[in-house]
């Protein structure tokens, strides 16, 4: 047994002094699935007349309520968000400028003449900027217009819809329908209608997608929120102006504004199947929501039912949850230090890599709060970090869930997932100090 340890120490002595593999400089990728089914969330007390809704955190995702929020329905104007994000791409990548000069198809101009349809009457052999067409298709919704810019960005209604589809999948979005630009039904946008669709097919997503879409513009292009907080502006056709009134009657000065709320955004949607839908966001004490109502009353022109079913969603989170921050740089207690392989230091402390937030119950607090911490093994070897490790390494992930209270967010996770950084940097320990700790562990286990 002596002979057989003994030889086990020199084979480790032997690998402990002559091997040093290379230490991996990237941490495992972070990919994002959306979320297959979100149940139900219970809320006492609010009874929401609608078909499905969904309340999240704009930046980290977390579902703070939802009801049926995974069925997909008819979105109608809501797709506009879709388009406009393509657009402001296109923007960005330099393929269109706000001041270019987009002329009317054929197919756009006979649906900007609808008077059934939200619009604004564009002219034949007239053109408009690119600016002018966005600020109306989000401020007045008009359909006409958003099928211009579809034509400028992709060269025909068609594939638009197709690069439409496309991004809806980048972001992890695989159960919607998409079949037109404006969101209009396929029988009503004339020669535009996508081939090969039935005339009644029309574009449907679920409450988490239309959330997801939203948060993903919000993250790339914020400044839509200049647009989209607007509520009233004059649209000049070339010979006479539009007064816009933005559709969202909750935004500052309109019909269904509320003090302590102050929504800036984001896009209504109606038709007959739809009913009245609402995609709504608001910023307050330092911190955005996304809300999405789907499904709500739609007796008229002049019913409010969508802001007053958003009002009291908005209010419901804001009532009975605490919004609670979570600051870089903090260690958690049992959570808080990862073993390290032939380093100077045989820990390496770990501490959250970024700011974040999370939502908590009222009647819960932080002390509910549960952290699991588990190491990056790219960066292992034996079974712990291997040395040397620079300061601020992406070590691990953190794990945050709440006792009481159940965890979900649009990609799928259940948990607040942090980044796990060491805030000092680890050296590699001599061979000297390789060889005595390797000499001392065989002492120990020798006896």
């Amino acid at each position: 047994m002596l002979f057989s340890k003994a030889k086990k120490f020199l084979i480790g002595l032997v690998t402990a002094t002559t091997a040093f593999a290379a230490l991996a400089t990237t941490g495992a990728a972070i990919t994002q699935a959306q979320a297959a089914t979100v149940s139900d969330t219970p809320a006492s007390g609010l009874n929401l007349d609608v078909k499905a809704a969904i309340a999240v955190d704009a930046n980290t995702g977390q579902i703070i309520y939802s009801k049926n929020a995974s069925q997909p329905l008819a979105i109608a104007s809501m797709s506009k968000l879709i388009s406009i994000y393509l657009v402001l791409q296109a923007i960005k990548q330099g393929k269109l400028s706000w001041n270019e000069k987009i002329p009317v198809d054929e197919a756009s101009y006979k649906v900007s003449q609808n008077t059934s349809l939200s619009n604004v009457p564009l002219l034949k052999g007239h053109k408009y900027t690119v600016k002018q067409l966005y600020q109306a298709s989000l401020i007045y919704s008009a359909n006409g217009a958003v099928m211009t810019l579809a034509n400028a960005v992709a060269g025909s209604q068609k594939a638009f819809v197709d690069q439409m589809r496309a991004q809806l999948k980048k972001w992890g979005i695989n159960d919607g329908e998409i079949y037109t630009t404006a969101g209009l039904p396929n029988s009503d946008v004339g020669s535009a209608k996508y081939p090969g669709a039935a005339n009644n097919a029309e574009n449907k997503l679920s409450a988490v997608d239309m959330a997801t879409v939203a948060r993903n513009l919000l993250k790339a292009y914020p400044e839509v929120l200049q647009t989209t907080s607007i509520a009233r502006m004059k649209f000049n056709n070339g010979t006479t102006e539009t007064q816009m009134e933005n559709w969202n009657w909750m935004l500052k000065g309109l019909a269904k504004s509320y003090t302590e709320l102050p929504v800036d955004g984001l896009k209504t949607g109606t038709s007959d199947s739809a009913g009245a839908d609402f995609t709504g966001t608001v910023h307050k004490d330092g911190h955005r929501i996304i809300t999405v109502v789907l499904g709500a009353q739609h007796k008229n022109d002049q019913d409010a039912s969508r802001f007053v079913q958003t009002q009291k969603l908005m209010s419901y989170v804001y009532d009975n949850f605490t919004y609670t921050k979570i600051n870089a740089g903090k260690s958690s207690k049992g959570a808080n230090s990862l073993p390290v392989y032939h380093g100077k230091q045989l820990t390496a402390q770990v501490v959250t890599g970024e700011n974040s937030n999370i939502w908590i119950k009222r009647g819960l607090t932080t002390s509910n709060l549960q952290v699991k911490l588990t190491g990056n093994k790219k960066l292992y070897k034996n079974g712990s970090l291997e040395a040397p490790i620079a300061k601020n390494k992406q070590v691990g992930n953190l794990a945050l869930t709440i006792k009481g209270q159940k965890l979900q967010f649009l990609n799928g996770d259940t948990s607040l997932n942090l980044t796990a950084t060491n805030p000092q940097a680890i050296q590699k320990a001599n061979i000297f100090v390789i060889m005595g700790r390797a000499i001392k562990n065989f002492f120990t286990n020798l006896f």
